[in-house]
C-alpha cells in the first residue's frame, strides 16, 4: 500500500501530459495549418462562414489585402486576414505571391523612370504584371485616378483578328492578322507600377497644346520651360505624336515644339521633325555658356535594323537647335526643321 500515493502520481502525470497534447492539437487545428499565401485581386469581397447556398457573412477582404491559404474545397478557398478573421471564398479573387512579387519587382526596377506624362483612367482598371489581357493582375486603379506614363508597349488582342483588306489577294485573304494593341507601364497614386491597357487611360495634355493635335495621337508631352507675359507665366511644350492607331512598331514619329508669342500672346510651332522614335524622352535645364541655362531634351530615335541613337537639342526661344556630340557630322532631315511663324 506503501506504492499507492507514487502510482496516484504516476497516473495523474500521464493524464496531465495526454490532456496538454490534446489541447494543444486543438489549439493547432483552430489556428490552421497555413498551405500558402495569396493576395485579393477582387475589389471587395465578401467572406463566408461555409461552402452553400445559404451562408453568413464572416468578413470582408479587398483589393490588395495579403490572406493566408488554410483549405481548399472545390472553387472556394478558407483564408484567414491578418485580422485573424477566417471565411471561405472564391478562388479566381486571388492571386500568387509570385504575382505580387512580380510587381514589386517592376515597382523596384523602373523606381527611377522619367515620366513621360500624367493620365488619367477613364474606367477601373487592372495593373497587370506585363502588357496582355490575359497576364495575370492584383491592383486596380480606380475611374477617374491620375497614374504617371512611364513606357510603351504592345500585345496581341486575344481572339481578335483583322478582316481582309479591300482588294487583297486570295492568298493574303487567308491569313488572318492579329490585332495588336497598346499597353502603358504606369505608376498609380500608391507608387505600385504595372501595366495597364492603353485605351483605359486618356492622356491629360493641355487643352492649348491639344487643339493642334492635327488628327494625331499625342504621345506624351514636356513643359521645357515658362515665359513671362505681362502679370503670368506661360508653359512652352515638347509634344511626340504619332497616327492614331495600336501596335505601331515605334512610339512616336514626330516631335514639335510649342513656343509662346508673346507680342501676339499665342502658341506657335518653334519647330517640328520627323523620325521613328522611342521613349523615354528626357528634359533637363543645362547651361549653355553666352546662352546661359536653356531647356535641353534628348530624343531615341531608331533606324531601320532597330538600333537606337540619341539626339540631343536644346531651346533657345523660338529658336531650337540640334546638339552634335563631338565628332558627330550634321545631317539634314528630310522636312524643314523650323516651322516658320505660323499660329499654332
Amino acid at each position: 500500500m506503501k506504492f499507492l500515493p507514487t502510482l496516484l502520481l504516476r497516473v495523474v502525470a500521464v493524464a496531465l501530459c495526454v490532456s496538454g497534447v490534446v489541447f494543444l492539437a486543438g489549439c493547432n487545428r483552430g489556428r490552421g495549418r497555413v498551405l500558402e499565401v495569396a493576395y485579393v485581386s477582387g475589389v471587395q469581397v465578401n467572406l463566408r462562414d461555409r461552402v452553400a447556398v445559404a451562408y453568413e457573412k464572416a468578413g470582408v477582404v479587398k483589393n490588395g489585402d495579403r490572406v493566408e491559404v488554410l483549405d481548399h474545397d472545390r472553387r472556394f478557398v478558407k483564408v484567414r486576414t491578418a485580422a485573424g478573421v477566417t471565411g471561405w471564398m472564391e478562388q479566381r479573387y486571388l492571386v500568387s505571391q509570385q504575382v505580387f512579387d512580380q510587381l514589386q519587382r517592376l515597382t523596384k526596377e523602373n523606381a527611377n523612370d522619367p515620366v513621360q506624362g500624367q493620365a488619367t483612367a477613364r474606367n477601373d482598371t487592372n495593373l497587370h504584371v506585363e502588357p496582355g489581357r490575359d497576364s495575370e493582375h492584383l491592383y486596380q486603379i480606380s475611374l477617374g485616378e491620375k497614374v504617371s506614363l512611364l513606357k510603351r508597349g504592345t500585345a496581341q488582342k486575344p481572339g481578335a483578328v483583322m478582316a481582309p483588306r479591300p482588294g487583297a489577294k486570295a492568298d493574303e485573304k487567308k491569313e488572318p492578322v492579329p490585332v495588336i494593341e497598346d499597353w502603358w507601364l504606369v505608376r498609380d497614386s500608391h507608387d505600385r507600377v504595372g501595366w495597364v491597357l492603353g485605351r483605359m487611360i486618356d492622356l491629360d495634355v493641355p487643352l492649348e497644346v491639344a487643339q493642334y493635335a492635327e488628327g494625331q495621337r499625342i504621345v506624351a508631352f514636356f513643359v521645357l520651360n515658362e515665359v513671362q507675359d505681362g502679370d503670368k507665366k506661360v508653359a512652352q511644350y515638347l509634344t511626340v505624336v504619332t497616327e492614331p492607331k495600336d501596335g505601331l512598331p515605334f512610339d512616336f514619329n514626330q516631335i514639335r515644339v510649342f513656343t509662346w508669342n508673346v507680342k501676339r500672346h499665342r502658341y506657335e510651332t518653334a519647330y517640328r521633325e520627323r523620325m521613328e522614335g522611342i521613349l523615354p524622352v528626357t528634359v533637363s535645364q543645362e547651361n549653355f555658356d553666352k546662352e546661359g541655362v536653356l531647356p535641353a531634351f534628348v530624343i531615341r530615335v531608331q533606324d531601320e535594323k532597330g538600333n537606337v541613337a540619341e539626339r540631343k537639342y536644346k531651346l533657345n526661344t523660338p529658336i531650337v537647335r540640334r546638339i552634335y556630340a563631338s565628332g558627330e557630322q550634321p545631317v539634314h532631315p528630310s522636312s524643314p526643321k523650323r516651322a516658320g511663324r505660323r499660329k499654332r
